[in-house]
């Protein structure tokens, strides 16, 4: 309650017409409370308190599935066009779509060439 208080606030004001403030003046029973919140965290894909609890759930179960199909139709043309390409890898294959609550993968770290390596290619200019 502490963590999301803002939106539980909105929730139950939005949902059950219940200010959390009646919690302090007596009309509002700290079971009553916790049945509400119970309610708003089982209510599917909807509420200010569920997409403060798990970002995922700002998309609904449909949106995710729309998002699976996606991916799945552009890697599909990704392996059409590279499997029916002259050229090694025309494209880069396609990346997947961003879903709430998924954090996004880390870039691979730079390539950096060892001094050897350098001192070997300057070595290599030098004989040209």
């Amino acid at each position: 309650m502490r963590d999301h208080s803002d939106a539980l606030e909105a929730d139950l004001l939005e949902v059950f017409s219940v200010d959390l403030l009646d919690l302090w003046t007596g009309r509002l029973s700290l079971r009553r409370l916790h049945v509400l919140i119970s309610s708003l965290l089982l209510r599917q894909g909807s509420g200010s308190l569920v997409a403060a609890v798990d970002e995922s759930a700002i998309w609904s179960h449909e949106a995710h599935i729309l998002a699976r199909i996606s991916d799945a139709l552009e890697a599909a043309n990704w392996l059409f066009i590279s499997a029916n390409s002259t050229s090694d890898n025309p494209f880069d294959a396609p990346e997947p779509m961003w879903r709430p609550g998924i954090a996004p993968p880390e870039p691979p770290p730079p390539v950096v060439a060892s001094g050897s390596d350098v001192a070997a290619w300057f070595g290599q200019m030098n004989s040209l």
